[in-house]
């Protein structure tokens, strides 16, 4: 029999809630992170006016592409993607995989050429047909090279992110603002779009992430998972702490063997091989943008002797640190 005293109380519940959503929004922190690191640089090209009966084709391209309708419907269609999408006002997309794609009023159209048309774009507005029942702003997010893999490789082609979702309901508001320093001239406005730009990568991220849940093994897909998370979380964190599968596994609250099992599955790694992947990528943006010792850079990750850093920097990279430094001058 329980006794009195071991019911949970409604205090007990709510103190447990609140722990919950702490170690959420703690987990969460690791794609600030992420970001942080992927040194995303948004360009807003423009915003498109058009109507009637129209289609356009637009080329590949780096980075991911971002756009947002204010008014009107489209078709978007993605090549080598079987779905189309059907967008309206206050739906928005992200492409993530440079492939060309096309908008139309009616795919079935021939399309333009998309280059053309925002060449010809005055004041930061591309018109087409002389028509504007339809109105979108797009762009597109540049990251660092030798870290966009980071969050690029963890995303499908295609972020939808209807106008029904919870992280779309502050997209006319962002839509509004951007339009306004796309037209306007006042002081800062480059600085305020690429903020506001930024404001919609982090929308699209988190209904990828909350809404319709990750389908690539990675990071990203561990953060559904918030004991999983905050073991992700802790690897990062403290990349050069001798950690072990038990002592993650506990911090998670966690069997060994439940754990190892459950951070395969979601991250498509092991623990330890992940946080050596880790390591190694930290180890090789020190020795692409620093002047430490080869050393000290496998000191400060864990590494008490050359041999073992350089085994291990080998084994991932498939040079030697020295090598890749050559390679890789500043």
């Amino acid at each position: 029999m329980i006794s009195h005293l071991q019911r949970p109380t409604p205090i007990n519940q709510c103190y447990i809630q609140r722990l919950y959503c702490l170690i959420v929004r703690k987990t969460m922190d690791l794609l600030s992170d992420v970001l942080a690191r992927v040194k995303p640089q948004s360009g807003v090209s423009a915003q498109l006016l058009t109507g009637g009966d129209w289609a356009m084709a637009f080329t590949g391209y780096d980075g991911i592409k971002f756009t947002a309708i204010q008014r009107g419907h489209c078709w978007l269609q993605v090549d080598g993607d079987e779905a189309t999408y059907r967008l309206g006002p206050g739906d928005g997309y992200l492409l993530t995989d440079g492939r060309p794609y096309r908008l139309a009023s009616d795919l079935a159209l021939p399309p333009a050429d998309a280059q053309q048309v925002f060449a010809d774009a005055e004041n930061g507005c591309a018109r087409y047909n002389d028509r504007d029942e339809l109105s979108a702003i797009g762009g597109r997010f540049s990251f660092d090279p030798s870290q966009a893999d980071l969050l690029i490789e963890q995303l499908p082609c295609v972020i939808h992110i209807p106008a029904t979702s919870r992280h779309a309901a502050t997209l006319p508001w962002l839509l509004e603002q951007l339009a306004g320093e796309l037209r306007g001239a006042e002081a800062g406005a480059n600085l305020m779009a690429d903020h506001l730009a930024h404001m919609l990568l982090l929308h699209a991220l988190r209904h990828y992430l909350q809404d319709i849940g990750p389908v690539v093994p990675g990071w990203l897909n561990g953060l559904t998972d918030p004991r999983i998370g905050s073991a992700l979380t802790r690897l990062h964190r403290h990349p050069a702490h001798p950690w072990t599968v038990a002592e993650l596994a506990g911090a998670s609250g966690m069997s060994r063997t439940v754990f190892s099992q459950r951070f395969k599955t979601l991250i498509g790694r092991p623990p330890m091989d992940y946080l050596l992947h880790w390591r190694m990528r930290l180890a090789a943006e020190s020795l692409r943008m620093g002047h430490d010792s080869v050393a000290s850079i496998g000191y400060a990750l864990g590494y008490e002797s050359d041999s073992a850093f350089n085994h291990a920097f080998k084994r991932v990279m498939g040079v030697s640190p020295r090598g890749f430094r050559v390679r890789c001058p500043e």
